[in-house]
């Protein structure tokens, strides 16, 4: 490694935290039965053997602040974060396990309504909770409380792996970008997110994903987190060996966000989402799951692009003055600890 000490960047999800991965755990074993761990994926399958009966397992710390924000807090962070990770590989979540680590002094009320917010995340999404723990560090040695969730699935097929993209593919998001990256920023710089009619967008994809496996031809698909639509879509590019092309005007980004983003000085490709999926879908399916996705409530969802041969790896945008730029991966901290 070049540096000698963790950074924040290291955190965010971008090049810094992708090279720390593969320094820390390049002599971990690949399993001839399980997907996901060579490629660093969120989540892992667990070949059995029988097409209907393949598992898959996700788990995730969240570790945001503030922990109470428009559209959601760390209990349904936690919750959605995880099950979206197994629900983007195209798996059913059922099972999930959580571990709460608090701080001495933390108030048992707002324990009490983050639990509430995780387990109702979890029941509104058919997910049971099977087990879990709970630890208590002294005063000042943790910064509040930190969740863990880890939940396990079923999957019925093959898996939909973010590297499946193929040339003349169609690139869809479910809908708008940075709704939460841009929330969590207004906090950081010290404005009112409510004010500015900023909303997280936490949610489950789960009902996107049902959609969309059920009309079929999608060939890769991820969830934009931490690096967000940009570091998704260099992710999918680079694991499938294409390149993809969008198109600035078509990006679904609400006004208060990019009015956000302008004052900051902040690229909106590179926020958080956390309820969005992007899909990468065989062009004759794309506008047929897109009318489905709006006609089930999802009306800022959007065709953006399309995967071409050319360029292999590489994420082009054509600008909104019609010129071309080269979308590279997250560098450097943007906004550490949003999920």
């Amino acid at each position: 490694m070049s540096v000698s000490r963790i950074t924040l960047a290291h955190g965010t999800g971008g090049k810094e935290m992708q090279d720390l991965i593969r320094y820390l755990f390049s002599g971990v074993p690949i399993l001839n039965n399980v997907i996901g761990l060579e490629a660093m994926d969120d989540a892992a399958v667990i070949l059995s053997g029988n097409m209907n009966k393949n598992i898959v397992v996700a788990t995730d710390a969240a570790t945001v602040d503030p922990l109470f924000f428009p559209g959601g807090n760390i209990g349904s962070l936690a919750a959605n974060g995880t099950i979206n990770d197994v629900a983007v590989l195209g798996a059913r979540p059922l099972y999930a396990l959580d571990s709460i680590v608090v701080e001495e002094g933390f108030p048992i009320n707002d324990l009490k309504i983050i639990v509430d917010s995780m387990l109702e995340t979890f029941r509104s999404n058919n997910v049971i909770v099977i087990a879990g723990d709970f630890k208590v560090m002294p005063k000042d040695q943790i910064d509040k409380i930190i969740i863990t969730a880890t939940v396990i699935g079923i999957l019925d097929g093959e898996p939909i792996l973010d590297r499946g993209a193929k040339p003349g593919d169609k690139v869809i998001v479910s809908g708008t970008i940075g709704d939460h990256g841009a929330m969590i920023s207004a906090y950081r710089y010290g404005l009112d997110p409510e004010k500015e009619g900023l909303v997280s967008d936490c949610a489950s994809i789960l009902p996107i994903m049902r959609i969309a496996k059920s009309i079929g031809g999608i060939h890769a698909a991820k969830d934009p987190t931490r690096g967000g639509l940009a570091m998704s879509l260099n992710e999918i590019a680079e694991k499938s060996k294409v390149s993809i092309w969008i198109e600035e005007d078509k990006i679904p980004i609400r006004e208060n966000v990019m009015a956000l983003m302008e004052l900051l000085g902040m690229d909106p490709l590179y926020l958080a989402c956390e309820g969005r999926v992007v899909l990468i879908v065989e062009p004759e399916k794309a506008e047929v799951i897109l009318d489905a996705l709006r006609s089930e409530g999802y009306k800022d969802a959007e065709i953006i692009g399309e995967v071409r041969k050319e360029r292999p790896g590489y994420v082009i945008m054509k600008t909104g003055i019609g010129g071309y730029r080269i979308v590279e991966k997250l560098r450097g901290e943007l906004t550490p600890r949003i999920c």
